[in-house]
């Protein structure tokens, strides 16, 4: 367990974060660590711009603040939603030395950063619980597991096929499809690739599945595995299929080796995977 006092800072990339959610989260932090972490959410996070927490300028900016803040030991991305894949560009071009000595937790939407980062050579990024989970029912779990992790690295935190002999990453499928063949697009040569998805028809799953497993730099992975599928419409006429029997059929066709299932998915029980080998300081 780690003995030092720490501070995280949060920041919503994509969507706004309600302030009594980080209330809440702020509460949960100081009943489960007393003083040992410092939360502080930025102001941007509470701001509405349309669809997002604010234009793109100033979402960029939030993070690079945070981001190039050597007091900061962590950046914790607020929400999902839509809009990360505007402001990584600026963030990427924007980062400083202090950028590179923090972790990086979120997930779905926020997987636009972090796989930008990962390529970018950044060592802390994880795909994890973000503090707007804290709004789902039993959500305070969810909010406890990413500050276990950000806190004292705590191995009950981590998916638990994740070991330091692999390296492993995790996206939404959407999110990694759309990142293909673009600046922001990471080498996952050699990974364990952990998949989820969220309100989507399984056909569209097995499109996002066709795109993510025809590509020649995902064919290089070590294996997929698939995470939870949560909340899919229905199909007319039904679709016919599961999303596992789908996440093996293009693993069957292009060659990747299907390696099962995967404890994450947008739900309580989403646990963290950190990109590349496991850091435990």
């Amino acid at each position: 367990m780690r003995g030092d006092r720490i501070k995280i800072g949060v920041v919503a990339t994509a969507s706004r974060l309600e302030p009594v959610f980080a209330d809440r989260v702020r509460d949960l932090a100081r009943t489960l660590y007393a003083d040992r972490a410092e939360i502080i959410f930025h102001p941007q996070c509470f701001l509405s711009w349309g669809h997002f927490a604010g234009d793109d300028e100033t979402r960029a900016q939030a993070f690079l603040e945070v981001a190039n803040d050597a007091s900061f030991e962590a950046l914790w991305v607020g929400r999902g939603g839509y809009g990360t894949c505007r402001i990584a560009d600026r963030v990427i071009a924007g980062l400083r030395d202090a950028a590179g000595r923090k972790l990086y937790l979120g997930y779905s939407d926020d997987g636009a950063l972090l796989g930008a980062l990962y390529k970018h050579g950044f060592d802390g990024v994880a795909h994890g619980p973000m503090p707007a989970d804290i709004s789902r029912d039993g959500g305070d779990k969810a909010v406890a597991r990413a500050l276990a992790y950000l806190i004292d690295r705590a191995p009950g935190s981590l998916e638990p096929t994740v070991t330091p002999s692999t390296k492993t990453a995790a996206f939404n499928m959407t999110v990694l499809s759309h990142l293909l063949g673009t600046p922001l697009e990471p080498d996952l040569t050699g990974h364990i690739l952990m998949l989820e998805e969220v309100s989507e028809h399984m056909y569209r799953i097995d499109r996002t599945m066709f795109h993510l497993t025809a590509n020649p730099t995902i064919r290089k992975v070590a294996g997929i595995k698939l995470g939870r599928c949560s909340d899919v419409p229905p199909n007319d006429p039904d679709f016919g299929q599961t999303d596992e029997q789908i996440v093996r059929h293009w693993c069957a066709v292009s060659g990747i080796s299907y390696l099962g299932r995967a404890d994450i998915g947008h739900d309580v029980d989403n646990k963290v995977v950190p990109f590349g080998r496991l850091r435990t300081a």
